[in-house]
């Protein structure tokens, strides 16, 4: 009995720092997890305080950030000098467990770093850095639910730190290149360590783990990791958001908005991937706001997508097909054939990279600068392409929320009518500016054009280009628009 109140039944699990019971609390009849400190007999005095020290602030830390996905503390009982940690029982398993047994799907690991995320981002508003994310700090419980756990090693800001001058703490092949170097850390630190994660859950190896703790260290600050070959096949967004968390220059990662944007698009189940939020027309994937315009148009063929002899061959084939159909691109362009995804073809530049998700392609300038995106809709829309072009215009202008959380200020819109071939069209014109979020610096506007079709049986297509509104770029935008738009032949009119 802990406490008085706390009946140790069954050990769950142990760590460097404590073992894990479940417990029962005899006051309000409840299970409960329990950490023990569990201490090695050489350390000495000041070392065995400095680690209880760090488990009751690892209460604290944990017990002030307010998210789901962050455990619960319940309590902190001394017995015979040592600090127990009462916290919440996460019925399930961690993340590590369920990869000893196999990888996992894109979209289960999007769902999984989608809560992980936004733990995170909790965290981080509070000054919390949680500085090792992992696996086996990854909780899956009951109903879906995901828990970030052991906030140990986390540093709070304005707190002295617990770790002597120049230690290293953390798990190596999970670790920021920075902290390896001993440079202050930042919320983009757990970032990378959270891309780590995800990219060892879907391709089944951690791409920087080596035999020893020296090569990992080594490994994270000098070794390109293994192009994340199952990410980008099945979900093309997926594939480039690991991409760039694993960013050696922190500033280039993604940050926590672009994250949790892109996670939720992926970790979206088929038949909601077009579905609105917060009474948006259409799919809310292609209603959100496109971050990551920053950067310069460039011309060359990115190296994410390969130069093998059967990427060589699909291409001469897809040329071949246009050639003999009569469909002609512009220099520098290429048609493509997405009659599986979108049941249409259309021409973009030929160094924009590809991404696709179910019922979408998107097209990608190197630079992020401006993208393309196509979707077709297969919910039944009960409008013209007219009514549905002015909801679009509405949404725009009422914010564009998502998650009831406005995403566009300083809104003008218009629709004008047009032709897709032959057939009653829409356009969508929409000048905004992305809604930054709070603390963060105010972002540059944006322009949108977007053509709209729907066909007589209700299947929407949308086409959508994004750019920046001002300067060279805006200029380049409009011409991927209308080149794009002058393309597209849809199959199924």
């Amino acid at each position: 009995m802990i406490g008085g109140r706390y009946r140790l039944t069954a050990r769950l699990g142990h760590g460097g720092m404590g073992t894990v019971w479940r417990a029962h609390d005899e006051v309000v009849d409840r299970d409960v997890a329990v950490k023990e400190p569990r201490l090695p007999d050489h350390l000495s005095a000041r070392e065995r305080e400095t680690m209880y020290a760090r488990m009751r602030r690892e209460a604290r830390t944990a017990a002030r950030i307010d998210h789901p996905s962050v455990v619960t503390i319940h309590d902190v009982v001394v017995e015979n000098e040592q600090p127990w940690i009462v916290m919440e029982l996460v019925q399930g398993r961690s993340l590590a467990d369920v990869l000893n047994d196999g990888t996992i799907g894109v979209r289960e690991a999007a769902r999984i770093g989608l809560a992980v995320a936004g733990a995170l981002e909790a965290a981080h508003a509070t000054g919390v850095l949680h500085r090792d994310v992992k696996p086996d700090n990854v909780l899956l419980g009951r109903y879906d639910r995901v828990v970030l756990t052991d906030f140990g090693i986390a540093a709070v800001q304005g707190e002295q730190g617990l770790t002597e001058t120049g230690a290293f703490v953390g798990s190596p092949e999970f670790v920021a290149p920075e902290r390896v170097l001993g440079q202050r850390p930042g919320p983009e630190s757990d970032l990378w360590s959270l891309g780590v994660v995800l990219y060892a859950a879907v391709e089944g190896v951690s791409p920087f783990r080596r035999s020893n703790s020296p090569a990992t260290l080594q490994a994270v600050l000098s070794a390109e990791p293994q192009r994340p070959a199952r990410a980008l096949s099945d979900s093309g967004a997926f594939g480039m958001l690991l991409t760039r968390l694993l960013s050696r220059e922190p500033g280039l990662r993604p940050d926590a908005a672009e994250i949790r944007q892109t996670l939720a698009d992926v970790a979206r189940p088929p038949q909601q991937a077009l579905r609105p939020q917060a009474g948006a027309p259409g799919g809310s994937a292609v209603g959100r706001v496109l971050r990551g315009f920053g950067g310069k148009l460039r011309t060359s063929r990115p190296w994410q997508f390969g130069t093998g002899g059967a990427v060589v061959a699909a291409a001469a084939a897809t040329t071949l097909f246009f050639a003999l159909t009569g469909d002609r691109a512009p220099d520098g362009w290429t048609t493509r054939n997405e009659e599986a995804r979108v049941s249409a073809r259309l021409a973009v530049p030929e160094d924009y990279e590809r991404s696709a998700d179910d019922g979408a392609v998107t097209y990608t300038d190197p630079g992020g600068v401006v993208s393309m995106k196509l979707t077709r809709s297969s919910k039944d829309i009960e409008e013209n392409s007219l009514k549905e072009a002015n909801s679009w215009k509405t949404f725009y202008e009422d914010g564009a929320k998502e998650d009831y959380s406005t995403t566009m200020v300083e809104v003008r819109s218009r629709v004008t009518e047009a032709k897709q071939q032959g057939q009653e069209a829409a356009e969508v014109s929409t000048t905004f500016r992305p809604k930054p979020d709070i603390g963060e610096p105010e972002e540059a506007k944006k322009f949108r054009h977007e053509l709209v079709y729907v066909n007589s049986k209700g299947v929407r297509w949308l086409l959508t280009v994004n750019m920046p509104a001002e300067g060279k770029s805006r200029k380049d935008g409009e011409t991927v628009y209308e080149e794009a738009k002058k393309s597209l032949k849809i199959n199924d009119l």
